[in-house]
């Protein structure tokens, strides 16, 4: 038989402490779940934690995009920066990106000095810069939006970052992976130590995780003439973590 001291990442609990673990439930951080159902007065608690992930292909991109541009003056180079930002503008619209899903992100005007020793430094012209956040919402023209982008007068292009768009529905499998985990392991538990699972006590959501992939993103033209910008988008990972409190008994 299994000592208690020995179960890795799972607490055996003595009904004595029933209540302090119902109130350790309520004061939880707000971004957790939580789904408790009164102790019964008899049987031991098993504390099980389990983690699941999922695996899904992005189908929205984000992306930012936008103009330097420098002049002698601060009131060029904003003017110069102003018409070639309405052409990306215009462009990114012209792709079929909704007002929704661009965002204007920060405009900025620096001086540009120039530094000589034992000498204040001089101002020598102005760079301003205006940049948009947009959303991509059908990736397999993501490419070719970039290359648009970069042809109209975008200098500056970050990103992609993938995101998965329905990211509940991938949350609500891991999370049945997961509850499926833990009541494997309770079963298990419960066999080793002469017992049965009675019931579950209560049920905590924690922090699970959303790793997105390093997008395969390159500037560089492909070898084919006139082939867009290649991007792979790969998969992202979400994961849900539980901390399950099962009842055993004889």
């Amino acid at each position: 038989m299994l000592s208690r001291s020995a179960l890795p990442r799972t607490v055996l609990r003595p009904l004595a402490l029933a209540t302090a673990l119902a109130f350790g439930a309520a004061a939880m951080t707000a971004n957790a779940q939580t789904a408790t159902a009164p102790i019964s007065s008899n049987g031991t608690l098993l504390s099980v934690s389990a983690h699941a992930e999922v695996q899904r292909v992005p189908d929205i991109a984000h992306l930012s995009t936008g103009v330097v541009t420098r002049a002698a003056d601060a009131k060029a180079a904003m003017q110069a920066n102003a018409e070639q930002m309405n052409k990306v503008v215009a462009a990114i619209h012209a792709a079929g990106i909704a007002e929704r899903d661009v965002q204007t992100s920060g405009v900025n005007l620096n001086p540009q000095y120039n530094y000589t020793d034992n000498q204040p430094p001089t101002i020598t012209g102005y760079e301003a810069r205006n940049t948009v956040d947009v959303t991509v919402r059908d990736i397999g023209k993501l490419g070719e939006i970039m290359d648009v982008l970069v042809g109209v007068g975008a200098n500056q292009i970050h990103g992609p970052s993938f995101e998965v768009d329905d990211k509940e529905s991938a949350y609500d499998e891991a999370r049945r992976g997961a509850i499926e985990k833990a009541q494997a392991r309770a079963t298990m538990y419960a066999k080793t130590l002469g017992m049965k699972v009675r019931r579950i006590v209560s049920i905590s959501e924690g922090n699970g995780g959303f790793s997105p992939p390093v997008p395969m993103m390159a500037m560089a033209r492909m070898e084919k003439a006139g082939a867009d910008t290649s991007i792979s988008p790969g998969e992202n990972t979400l994961s849900v973590d539980l901390d399950v409190v099962f009842e055993l008994g004889r």
